[in-house]
């Protein structure tokens, strides 16, 4: 039986993580496995067109990975009838008019978060997108990740009991790119370029909490820039106009308070760059990127505080490993093969752009909490759509 063919422009695939994660890991990956097997027997084969800026680097791009399709004009490869994907994983500040161009040439939309800068644009996204008719998703790739995949069954199969509590813990140090190189762009940190951690992660923290325990539906936060001058990659300094840090309480549907704390200016004591330790009635877990430990109830031990002594007690060894009783694939090729079976097959998919819009909703009430020094609650969105791509 014949291929069936899916033509996707991937533009922004020249950056650190379009090119990794979504082009090599993700697209490559598929092709590279014969395609991507459809229930009625046929396979579904991804065609690539690259688009960016820089003409060296995306002819570069293409040799690596046996693409022949590419381009530096945008408006070119939206006018190719037969393309029926746009993928945006550019700087954010440059996401929303070419997802808006993409949404008027009929082009089904696939992109990365935050969808927008603010939520007026985020809203006028997923109302074009509505309007349109055209199936569109955004990139939620944590949630795949094989330790909050087992966070997530543990949840499921109601191993906690009752849910008190959400602790998560993420960042690393990046480097100030004077002594040592930075491991993250600079715009990173200036606001005028869509920088900020709060901006970047609270859109991550959104979709995880909604869909792992309950809905978010308040929250304080307090950004700080603890690093105020940094240098660039050609080795200029600059101020950091951006906060690198944010620190939050959120109160989730049900009484569940989660704190999270994210940061670019701390050195990791833990066993990942991200850790989730979650509580509950019947027991806890503690979730990473790829592992998962739990201690239930019958096997918690009753320690006594007593700080005139040392403990001699080792609470690490207290916990159990969650085992790999399942292959699990990359994050991010795992949702894209979901968001390809629902553009060709109609799959439901819940990942789409109003689930992004909810993000930067977040992103907006952590900031107004910062400036205002209070509690910001989070109301329903108030958005009319026409259809559901998930009938």
């Amino acid at each position: 039986m014949q291929n069936r063919i899916v033509k996707i422009i991937m533009n922004g695939v020249t950056g650190r993580m379009g090119r990794t994660q979504h082009l090599a890991r993700s697209i490559v990956a598929i092709r590279n496995q014969g395609g991507l097997p459809l229930r009625n027997g046929q396979t579904l084969w991804p065609e690539p067109i690259l688009v960016g800026r820089n003409q060296s680097r995306l002819r570069s791009l293409a040799e690596e990975h046996g693409i022949t399709l590419w381009t530096t004009d945008l408006n070119q490869a939206l006018s190719d009838p037969d393309t029926e994907i746009y993928f945006d994983a550019q700087l954010t500040s440059l996401r929303a008019p070419a997802v808006k161009a993409a949404i008027a040439a009929g082009k089904h939309v696939y992109c990365e978060k935050p969808v927008a800068n603010d939520l007026r644009t985020a809203q006028e996204l997923v109302e074009l997108a509505d309007t349109a008719g055209v199936k569109n998703g955004v990139v939620q790739d944590k949630l795949f990740l094989p330790g909050l995949r087992k966070l997530k069954a543990l949840v499921e199969n109601g191993f906690f009991g009752r849910i008190l509590s959400v602790r998560g813990e993420f960042g690393y140090w990046v480097f100030e790119g004077d002594w040592q190189e930075a491991q993250r762009p600079s715009w990173n940190y200036r606001t005028e370029d869509g920088g900020g951690i709060m901006v970047d992660m609270f859109s991550h923290w959104r979709y995880l909490l909604d869909n792992l325990f309950a809905p978010v539906r308040s929250v304080i936060a307090l950004g700080t820039t603890h690093i105020p001058q940094r240098t660039d990659e050609h080795g200029k300094s600059y101020t950091a106009t951006a906060d690198d840090a944010a620190y939050a309480i959120f109160e989730l549907e049900g009484g569940i308070v989660a704190q999270m704390n994210s940061s670019w200016c701390v050195r990791v004591y833990r066993d990942e760059l991200l850790t989730f330790q979650v509580d509950g009635t019947h027991g806890s877990a503690i979730a990473g990127l790829h592992s998962c430990k739990v201690q239930h109830r019958v096997t918690t031990p009753k320690p006594v505080w007593n700080p005139d002594l040392p403990s001699t007690r080792n609470f690490f060894a207290d916990w159990q490993e969650v085992p790999d009783n399942i292959k699990f694939e990359n994050c991010f090729k795992v949702q894209w093969e979901l968001f390809l079976r629902h553009v060709v097959e109609g799959i439901p998919f819940s990942f789409t752009l109003l689930e992004g819009l909810k993000g930067v909703q977040l992103a907006e009430a952590g900031l107004e909490s910062w400036r205002q020094r209070h509690w910001v609650q989070l109301p329903e969105l108030a958005i009319s759509l026409h259809r559901s791509q998930n009938l």
